[in-house]
């Protein structure tokens, strides 16, 4: 039997905290990070809000991010930084005792952020900070890495085929330790004016707390987020060698691409179906075994329409009988970062024996009519649970968890 992979450590940053604990805490009371942007003047924008990383965050990231790298990274790489050490400390590893050769960094990278926002941008750091492989490089610089390094852009799906990437690399022998996530930020105009032009944003500026609305009759449009979540991949048995705490099991993945649209999705769901039951099948779980679906929930009207139909394609009337929350109604959409953000609350859930819930649920819309877990959280125990990442230009991933040890 092939070796299972397995979650050993985790680091997040986002608008609703930097630290695992007050960042669950928050998501399960069902706050919202969603707020006015205070990053630049935005009251000539459609869309005035966003769920920004608290401003304190630069202060935060000191302890973390030495001076003089710090100068050459956009902030949005330095949210990567702060993620991915906070993993490896809570870890255990110590790379001292590793084969550095063995040790991989896989990052997914939608941009940097070096926007007209980025502060303190000179001709001596753009090209530092604008190179989309500087997440991946700067880890691997930080422990001295000689294992693959490398970014993966897969829009909003970017950070889910990363942690996929690190499973396949780990199953196929080139790595014992994978560091895989993402970072991302595209809260500044020139990006928020484009996807209004597109009409893909929310407009509802007031109150903000209450425009990420997936799944209601009232959706109109996804809100921006920002942060970053990395997770230390490990084989179980050197996971096991070194007696490593373990999160749980990554039991398998789905990645497709629709080949359809640039923006959207399949119709009826068929591609978003398509990926999971590639995932299921890859993981060997059954459609009966699945207990909880962290929904890609953009509160969007396609997406949520299809996400929806798709789920009932793939477990018929099981469907019902499944909890499908979006973690998205809170802390916004992170695009680049979104995969590894959820996966890390579909992690934490399966934990804590916990679904957070789908905030700002108020009016369902009757053609979406399964159990997204509204306003409240609830306690359940969790044993196999499924992450979905849909991107724009059909890139699709799904990844399969499983409580570890079983029982």
């Amino acid at each position: 039997m092939a070796d299972r992979i397995v979650i050993s450590g985790m680091g997040i940053v986002s608008s609703l905290g930097y630290e695992l604990d007050s960042f669950w805490k928050n998501l399960a009371d069902g706050k919202s990070g969603v707020k006015k942007i205070s990053l630049f003047d935005a009251s000539s924008l459609a869309t005035r809000i966003a769920a920004e990383v608290p401003r304190d965050f630069e202060e935060y990231s000191r302890t973390y991010v030495k001076k003089r790298a710090a100068g050459q990274m956009t902030r949005v790489t330095r949210m990567c930084m702060v993620a991915a050490k906070q993993a490896v400390a809570d870890s255990g590893l110590d790379f001292g005792k590793e084969d550095k050769t063995r040790c991989a960094v896989v990052m997914g990278v939608v941009n940097t952020g070096n926007s007209s926002i980025e502060q303190d941008t000179s001709p001596q750091n753009t090209v530092f900070k604008s190179m989309t492989n500087s997440m991946p490089a700067w880890v691997s610089l930080e422990y001295q890495l000689l294992g693959p390094s490398m970014a993966i852009n897969t829009a909003c799906a970017s950070s889910a085929y990363a942690i996929a990437t690190g499973m396949q690399m780990i199953q196929n022998g080139m790595a014992d330790i994978v560091i895989a996530g993402g970072a991302d930020s595209i809260i500044n105009p020139e990006e928020i004016s484009g996807f209004n032009a597109l009409y893909a944003l929310s407009v509802a500026n007031e109150p903000p707390e209450a425009a990420c609305r997936p799944f209601t009759a009232s959706r109109d449009g996804f809100v921006i987020g920002e942060g970053a979540g990395v997770v230390i991949l490990e084989s179980e048995k050197h996971a096991l060698d070194r007696n490593a705490a373990l999160y749980c099991e990554l039991a398998g993945y789905g990645l497709t691409s629709e080949g359809y649209n640039i923006m959207a999705p399949m119709k009826d769901g068929e591609g978003m179906a398509a990926t999971m039951v590639k995932a299921l099948q890859n993981a060997g779980v059954g459609t009966h075994e699945v207990d909880y679906i962290n929904a890609h929930g953009t509160s969007t009207e396609l997406n949520d329409r299809y996400e929806t139909m798709a789920i009932k394609k793939v477990f018929g009337e099981r469907a019902y009988d499944i909890p499908v929350t979006s973690s998205k109604s809170m802390i916004g959409h992170t695009i680049g970062a979104a995969g590894a953000i959820e996966a890390i609350i579909t992690i934490l859930s399966i934990k804590n024996k916990t679904l957070t819930p789908t905030i700002n649920y108020t009016d369902p819309d009757p053609d979406l009519d399964l159990d997204y877990v509204p306003n409240k959280s609830r306690p359940m125990d969790i044993h196999i649970a499924l992450s979905n990442s849909f991107g724009f230009g059909g890139h699709n991933a799904t990844l399969v968890f499983r409580k570890y040890p079983e029982i």
